[in-house]
C-alpha cells in the first residue's frame, strides 16, 4: 500500500513544479499540499472504506483548483493549464469514479459528479458519467430527463436526446413526467430550425444543402408524442400539463387544438376541463388589443370576461354537479375577489358574485367543511354578521360530528356577542363525541373567564374534567389552576391541587405550574416545594433529566433548602432514569457543580 501511495504522490510532482515554477504557490504551500495529499492518499487506501474519505479528498482538490484559479486571475497568468489543472481535474474523475464504483447507490454523489463535470465543463467525461449512472439509475426517471437535457441545451444534439427520451420510455412507459419533457424537447427541436431556416432565408442563402421538413417545422414530432402518451396516461392532469406546453410556442396553434378538442372529448365530466375552459375565457379576453383604451373601458372589459368565466362555470355545474366542481368555482370567484382594484364597482360586483356562488353550492348540499369556513370569514369580513350566523348554523347541520365546524359557529356567536352561546356550546357537546371535545371545552371555559361569575367558571372546569377523555383532562387540569390562582387566590389553588392529584393523568407542566405559583409566594416553604417535586418525580422522574436537576438546584439555592439532600437525589435520579438520560444528567450534573449550568 505504501509503495502505491508514494506512486500516487509522485505523480502530484510535475505539477506542483509548475505551480512553484510560475508563482501561483510559493515552497511552503507545496509541502503543505503533499502532506495534506499524503493524509488524504492513506485514508482511500484502507482495507475498510469510508465513503466521507473520499468526499473529503475530493472537496480538497476541488477546493485547490479554485484557489489556482483565483491566484491565476489576481497574477494574470494563464498558462500551463494542461500540466497543472488537467492534471487535478483528472485525478477528480478518476476519484469520483472509485467512489461511484463502490457506493453505485448513492444518486447523490452521481449528481455530484455530473456537477463538478458541468462546472469545469467536462462534456466528454460528463456523457460517460450519465451513461454509467443510467445503466444503474434506469429506475429513476428525473435522471434520465436530467441526461436528455444536458444532450439538448448544452451539446445542442436533438437526436442524442431524442435517443435518450426512448430509451426512458422502454423503461417507464407510463410516466407522465417523461413524456411532457419529450413533448417540450420536441418543440424546442422545431423551433430551433424555423429560427435556423429563417435566418438562411434573411440571409439569401441556398438552402439546397440542408433539409428542413416542413412536418418537424410544424411540430409533427410533438403531435406523435402527444398522441402515444394520451394513449397510455389517462387523467385530465397530462392533458393540460402538455397543453401548458404547446402555448409557450407560437407555432402550435393546430397542436393546441386537437389537445384541447382530446380534452373536452375524453374528460367531458371532469371538473379539472371544465374549470381550464372557463379561466380560457380570460386569457382570450386578454388577447385583444388593449392601447388606447380608458380605465373604465378596461374595468368594463374585465367584468365582461369574468362574465363569460362564470357563464362556463354555471353550464359546468349543471353537467357536472359534484362537489369538487363547485369548489373549482368557489376557488375562482375568490381569486377574482381577492385581486386588486381600484374600482369599487367591480370589486362589489365580486363580491356579489362570490356570496351568490356559495349560497347555491350550498342549496345544492355540496358545499365542503373548508368552504364553509371561507364563506363565514368572507361574511365577517364584509360585516354580514346575521348572514355569518345562519350560514354557521347551517354548517353545523350538515356536519353535527365536526369539532372543527361547532368551533367555527361559536367563534361567530362569541365574535359578534350573541346571546345564545351557552346554549350552542350545549348543543355541540351533545353532538359530539367525547374524544376531540378538548378545543370546544377549552374555547367554552376561556368564554365563560370573560363573561360569566366566578361559580359558574369553577362549576364549568369541573364538568369539563369529567366530560373530557383522560388524555384530554390533563390540558384542562392546567388551565383550573391557572385559573383558580388568578382569581382565587393561593389558598384555593393549594386545596385544588391536592384534590386533582387524586385523578391521573398528570401533565409535567400541571406540577411545573404549582411549583412556580408556590415560588411566587413571600413565605416560600421549601417543606412544599419538595412535596411537589416529589409528587412530580412519581410520575417523570424516569423519563426528565430536567427535573431531578431543579429539584437539586432548588435545595442548594432556597433559604431553608438542604444541601445535603442532593446526594440523595443524584442517587435516586441515577436508578430511576432509563437509558440514555443517565448519560445526559451525569453531563448536566457536572456542569451544574462546576457552575456553568
Amino acid at each position: 500500500m505504501a509503495e502505491r501511495i508514494q506512486q500516487r504522490l509522485e505523480d502530484r510532482i510535475p505539477e506542483l513544479e509548475q505551480l512553484e515554477r510560475v508563482g501561483l504557490f510559493t515552497r511552503k504551500e507545496i509541502r503543505a499540499v503533499l502532506r495534506k495529499a499524503s493524509a488524504l492518499e492513506y485514508k482511500i487506501q484502507r482495507r475498510a472504506l469510508r465513503k466521507e474519505d473520499f468526499i473529503n479528498y475530493i472537496q480538497y482538490e476541488v477546493n485547490l483548483l479554485e484557489l489556482i484559479k483565483k491566484r491565476r486571475a489576481r497574477t494574470g497568468y494563464l498558462f500551463k493549464k494542461d500540466e497543472i489543472e488537467y492534471s487535478i481535474l483528472h485525478r477528480v474523475h478518476s476519484l469520483f469514479n472509485r467512489a461511484t464504483g463502490k457506493w453505485k447507490d448513492d444518486v447523490q454523489l452521481w449528481l455530484s459528479h455530473v456537477a463538478f463535470c458541468k462546472q469545469w465543463n467536462a462534456k466528454h467525461q460528463l456523457s460517460k458519467v450519465f451513461s454509467t449512472m443510467l445503466a444503474i439509475h434506469s429506475n429513476k426517471p428525473a435522471l434520465w430527463i436530467m441526461a436528455a437535457k444536458w444532450e439538448m441545451e448544452t451539446r445542442l444534439s436533438s437526436e442524442s436526446a431524442r435517443h435518450l427520451f426512448l430509451r426512458a420510455l422502454r423503461f417507464h412507459p407510463e410516466c407522465p413526467k417523461l413524456y411532457q419533457e419529450y413533448f417540450r424537447m420536441e418543440l424546442m427541436h422545431a423551433e430551433k430550425q424555423r429560427k435556423e431556416k429563417k435566418e438562411f432565408e434573411q440571409a439569401k442563402m441556398d438552402l439546397g444543402e440542408f433539409n428542413y421538413s416542413e412536418e418537424i417545422l410544424n411540430g409533427e414530432m410533438a403531435r406523435i408524442v402527444y398522441r402515444e402518451a394520451s394513449q397510455k396516461i389517462k387523467g385530465v392532469e397530462f392533458q393540460l400539463a402538455v397543453l401548458s406546453i404547446a402555448k409557450l410556442f407560437d407555432f402550435t396553434q393546430d397542436l393546441q387544438k386537437e389537445i384541447l378538442e382530446s380534452l373536452q372529448a375524453r374528460y367531458a365530466d371532469d371538473p379539472l376541463t371544465w374549470d381550464y375552459m372557463a379561466r380560457r375565457e380570460l386569457e382570450l379576453g386578454s388577447l385583444q388589443p388593449t392601447e388606447h383604451t380608458t380605465k373604465q373601458k378596461k374595468v368594463s372589459e374585465m367584468a365582461q370576461r369574468e362574465e363569460r368565466c362564470c357563464a362556463v362555470f354555471d353550464e359546468a355545474v349543471r353537467a357536472v354537479p359534484t362537489e369538487d366542481m363547485w369548489k373549482c368555482y368557489i376557488t375562482f370567484c375568490l381569486e377574482r375577489y381577492n385581486r386588486k382594484t381600484n374600482s369599487e364597482e367591480l370589486k362589489q360586483k365580486r363580491l356579489e358574485r362570490t356570496l351568490h356562488v356559495f349560497s347555491k353550492a350550498h342549496e345544492s348540499s355540496l358545499l365542503s367543511e373548508a368552504l364553509y369556513k371561507q364563506w363565514l370569514q368572507l361574511l365577517l369580513d364584509s360585516n354580514l354578521s346575521e348572514k355569518a350566523v345562519e350560514v354557521a348554523e347551517a354548517a353545523t347541520r350538515h356536519f353535527s360530528q365536526s369539532v372543527e365546524t361547532w368551533q367555527m359557529r361559536l367563534q361567530v356567536l362569541i365574535q359578534l356577542k350573541r346571546d345564545d352561546v351557552t346554549q350552542c356550546f350545549e348543543e355541540a357537546i351533545k353532538h359530539v363525541k367525547s374524544k376531540g371535545t378538548l378545543p370546544l371545552w377549552t374555547l367554552w371555559v376561556e368564554w365563560s373567564e370573560g363573561t360569566n361569575n366566578k361559580e359558574d367558571t369553577e362549576a364549568l372546569y369541573q364538568r369539563s374534567l369529567h366530560a373530557t377523555m383522560p388524555a384530554e383532562s390533563v390540558t384542562m387540569k392546567e388551565m383550573y389552576l391557572d385559573w383558580t390562582y388568578r382569581n382565587c387566590g393561593y389558598k384555593k389553588v393549594k386545596r385544588l391541587f391536592t384534590s386533582l392529584c387524586e385523578n391521573r393523568p398528570f401533565s409535567l407542566d400541571f406540577f411545573r405550574k404549582m411549583i412556580q405559583i408556590e415560588k411566587e409566594q413571600e413565605s416560600c416553604k421549601m417543606l412544599l416545594l419538595r412535596e411537589y417535586y416529589e409528587r412530580a418525580l412519581r410520575e417523570f422522574g424516569s423519563t426528565n433529566t430536567d427535573l431531578w436537576l431543579d429539584y437539586i438546584k432548588e435545595e442548594l439555592s432556597h433559604p431553608q433548602g438542604k444541601p445535603e439532600n442532593c446526594g440523595n437525589i443524584h442517587w435516586r435520579a441515577m436508578k430511576m432514569l432509563q437509558g440514555d438520560l443517565v448519560e445526559d444528567f451525569v453531563s448536566k450534573y457536572t456542569l451544574l457543580q462546576t457552575g456553568h449550568l
